[in-house]
């Protein structure tokens, strides 16, 4: 179990089904690329790499800051105004996305009598949702094609033990049966398209392994996604299979195809888990957060498009993951527990990491998945603020104004 795995199921109080079952599919090719470059941005020294910039971990003391000292401000409020919970039906929510116009909201919720997450499109002016997913199966990481007139999200449906898991998913609920917490990197899991009211879907990778964490770019051409291939592609070694079966994320990586699922490329190539890549509104940067190796620990990475110009933005020796560009450029916002092992909370910094991270949430809870609307001038995330301590998706005006002072690029 990782820091992250472990931290989240105490903050959020939540515990996931794993499903490991292999499926017997062919693997796609992919095309290999050489290492690219990676620097470390100078506002910490993150320790140790290996070829593809696997950040070592690092201590506060190694980044000769005070632990409590650059956090301990009350920003909430003048970031964020008019802050409501969004999602008010169904157990739980997470995961949104806003629409390229900022009309529609893409996100996975688990509703009464489904046990797994589905996905669901909502109106923002109505504020009224339909699920979009089959309703079998796992699904996660979901997202509105920039033209408005199809969706994507990541599904196990096509697992042909996809509802025989969900039965046993829900008997086990039922008796109250206490499990350690797992997080389900399902081999099964593929990225699929589909028309807005769920039809005509489409598998886009049709690849053993896991496949999801998927985003478009801004004109839509292109997708990024993590995925765990390589370790069902080619044999592994002895000690390479004993890493994947303590940890089937080790082999996570970041791929680029175009969005009809065709010219897959291979962007990252570090040891560790790769994940929750998004582009910049321009096109040319991707943000992303980078584990260690031994799962411990993970920081914000940015990279240009074709892997190039790898940098490493944070050094908390923490779990710092969920970045999402400002649509300006201007900044990055995240969520990091650098406070607590289970107290996630938001942050910003700038795309050099030349500067000291600003903490933006102050509120009890656990907040962690935040994105900006289009236009910037709003924020949604996934938080425990809420009366039953449920995870449930808010959003707020946000303050692009305040936040430039804050980090000191007025």
């Amino acid at each position: 179990m990782t820091k992250l795995q472990l931290a989240i199921a105490v903050a959020l109080g939540t515990t996931l089904m794993a499903c490991d079952q292999p499926a017997n599919q062919q693997a796609a090719p992919t095309q290999a690329a050489p290492a690219p470059e990676m620097e470390v941005a100078s506002s910490g020294d993150a320790g140790a790499y290996a070829a593809d910039g696997a950040a070592g971990a690092t201590t506060m003391a190694d980044m000769g800051a005070e632990p409590d000292s650059p956090f301990d401000t009350e920003y909430e409020a003048l970031l964020l105004s008019n802050t409501r919970q969004l999602i008010t039906e169904g157990v739980r929510s997470g995961e949104g996305y806003f629409s390229a116009d900022g009309s529609e909201f893409i996100y996975q919720a688990e509703v009464a009598g489904n046990p797994f997450y589905q996905i669901f499109l909502m109106d923002l002016e109505t504020e009224q949702a339909e699920m979009v997913s089959t309703g079998i199966g796992l699904t996660t990481c979901a997202w509105i094609h920039p033209t408005m007139e199809r969706v994507m999200f990541s599904s196990t449906h096509e697992d042909p033990n996809a509802l025989a898991k969900q039965a046993e998913e829900i008997a086990i609920r039922e008796s109250g049966e206490d499990r350690p917490y797992g997080w389900d990197y399902d081999p099964h899991y593929e990225i699929y398209q589909a028309d807005k009211d769920g039809g005509n879907l489409v598998n886009l990778t049709n690849t053993e392994g896991y496949d999801a964490e998927g985003s478009y770019s801004a004109d839509g051409s292109k997708i990024l996604f993590a995925s765990n291939r390589e370790a069902y592609s080619r044999s592994l070694s002895q000690a390479e299979q004993k890493l994947f079966e303590d940890d089937a994320s080790y082999f996570m990586d970041l791929y680029i195809m175009d969005a009809d699922g065709s010219n897959v490329q291979q962007l990252t190539f570090s040891p560790g888990y790769d994940g929750g890549p998004f582009f910049s509104a321009d096109n040319e940067k991707i943000v992303w957060r980078r584990f260690n190796p031994d799962g411990n620990s993970a920081e914000i990475w940015t990279m240009d498009v074709d892997g190039s110009n790898q940098r490493q933005l944070t050094a908390e020796a923490m779990v710092s993951w969920g970045p999402y560009f400002h649509p300006s450029g201007d900044y990055i916002i995240y969520s990091s527990n650098v406070l607590g092992h289970a107290n996630f909370e938001l942050f910003m910094i700038d795309p050099q990491g030349m500067n000291d991270p600003v903490r933006v949430s102050n509120t009890d809870g656990t907040d962690i998945l935040p994105v900006f609307s289009p236009d910037g001038t709003r924020l949604a995330w996934s938080t425990t603020r809420t009366e039953d301590g449920s995870s449930q998706i808010h959003i707020a005006d946000w303050n692009h104004e305040q936040a430039l002072e804050l980090l000191g690029l007025d």
